[in-house]
């Protein structure tokens, strides 16, 4: 049974950082390209990070760049996302999946940005 457990969101003053895990149980994570994905109420889900199976490449949404990192353990079975200099656009709902042909998605982290 595939499993995707996200963690880490809080509550964070604009300015200040946030690292969020993922761990996956289920499927053969070392295999495929995964991403951090982001939502807020009456929007779609967008893609925020993405990275390779083996880490070698990994795409931002323009406004998380230089802001946000992504990362990987595959020995862990776990995705990783840095963020630092958050903003209170960044206030969201934080999902992790496959970057393509995504599985059931997971209850999400709460990421909210506020003074």
């Amino acid at each position: 049974q595939v499993q995707l457990v996200e963690s880490g969101g809080g509550l964070v003053e604009p300015g200040g950082s946030l690292r969020l895990s993922c761990a996956v149980s289920g499927f053969t994570f070392g295999n495929y390209g995964m991403g951090w994905y982001r939502q807020t109420p009456g929007k779609e889900r967008e893609l925020v990070a993405s990275i390779a199976l083996d880490s070698g490449t990994t795409n931002y949404l323009g406004s998380v760049k230089g802001r946000f990192t992504i990362s990987r353990d595959n020995l862990m079975n776990s995705l990783y996302l840095q963020m630092n200099n958050l903003k209170p656009e960044d206030t969201a709902v934080y999902y992790c999946n496959k970057r393509f042909g995504t599985l059931n998605w997971g209850q999400g982290t709460q990421v909210t940005v506020s003074s």
